[in-house]
């Protein structure tokens, strides 16, 4: 029986060209086979030919180049984190976004709480002491003015608390944002910084413009002369004391609730919580027990106990004053420890 000769491989047939294939012999240039097709009939293919040399070429090239230009200083950076939340309460356009309600609400705020400079103009043009007593100037009203229970410190002030601190640090780590600013060179005091002070403006921005608004008019529309001036003047700055005080109070309360949140209903809520609840729960100790030592768990009651004793008028508790400066001051620092602490775990990444 005849065999058939086997065919050699250079006998293999070939779908290149002459013309390519001579070449690539006569040059000495190596073929290149590229398997192709995943479909049926693969095994009957034949690979192409590329014809000359080939070249790799780069796909995809990142480069990173650093910053060459000049930053700008420490302030520069600083201002600018405090001028996007504090603007932002004024114009959104390049700075914080704050709800259309926030704004009506805050400036409801401020108009309420300075409703009492129009009873000052009524009871100056008609000459009524009886409008005049309950707020003109003297003691009692300046204190009220600031430590006022209702409506400032039961409304006015932790509503306004309320409405800034929501989102203030809880976005940022919910968002992620805080990789943003850390991958600046900001460290984080001064991160932790411009943020207290954007919310502390804001607060003192409507609690200090209302309370010199009044002392100031109530000087004019009264007629004192500057004997009366100079006599009053410390007692406005005691005030503009416990002012200052009340606003370092609220901020730190409400920074460090909203450090620990990742929204902005809790730390909101939990403000309003802490001032009212804790207001509300020693009131009913003391009524029912007669105990005023349990007025150091409320932030206003300790503020309002040192109001009464710095600007002269008669203390509404029996507990001794230092328990509450004590407490005042415990409330702070744990509030400022707990934003340091939070601030520290701020990622720097964005995986």
């Amino acid at each position: 029986m005849n065999e058939l000769p086997e065919e050699s491989p250079s006998e293999a047939p070939s779908e290149v060209s002459p013309s390519v294939q001579e070449s690539a012999n006569s040059l000495g240039v190596t073929r290149m086979e590229a398997a192709f097709g995943s479909g049926d009939g693969d095994e009957n293919a034949f690979a192409a030919v590329s014809q000359g040399q080939v070249e790799v070429g780069t796909i995809f090239n990142r480069v990173y180049r650093p910053w060459r230009g000049k930053l700008g200083p420490r302030w520069v950076r600083n201002y600018a984190i405090y001028r996007h939340h504090v603007y932002g309460m004024i114009t959104s356009k390049g700075h914080r976004y704050y709800h259309p309600f926030i704004r009506l609400a805050v400036l409801f705020i401020l108009i309420s709480s300075m409703s009492t400079l129009g009873f000052l103009i009524l009871g100056s043009l008609i000459g009524e002491p009886e409008i005049m007593r309950p707020f003109g100037l003297n003691r009692n009203n300046i204190y009220a003015k600031i430590l006022g229970f209702f409506p400032r410190n039961a409304l006015w002030w932790p509503l306004l608390t309320a409405l800034v601190i929501g989102g203030m640090i809880s976005e940022d780590r919910a968002h992620g944002t805080s990789a943003i600013y850390f991958s600046r060179p900001i460290n984080r005091l001064d991160y932790a910084v411009m943020k207290y002070l954007s919310v502390a403006s804001i607060l003192g921005g409507v609690i200090l413009l209302t309370y010199v608004s009044y002392y100031s008019l109530a000087i004019v529309v009264e007629g004192h002369g500057w004997a009366y001036l100079f006599d009053s003047f410390p007692l406005f700055i005691s005030g503009l004391g416990i002012s200052i005080l009340l606003i370092i109070t609220y901020t730190s309360i409400g920074m460090a609730l909203s450090a620990v949140s990742k929204g902005k209903f809790f730390p909101a809520v939990g403000f309003l919580s802490i001032i009212l609840g804790t207001k509300l729960v020693a009131f009913l100790i003391d009524s029912l027990f007669e105990r005023s030592i349990v007025y150091i768990l409320s932030p206003y009651d300790n503020l309002a106990y040192l109001g009464q004793i710095v600007m002269g008028i008669n203390p509404g508790y029996d507990h001794p004053i230092a328990f509450s400066a004590v407490s005042l001051l415990a409330m702070n620092v744990i509030s400022l420890y707990v934003i340091s602490v939070r601030v520290n775990s701020l990622e720097v990444t964005r995986e």
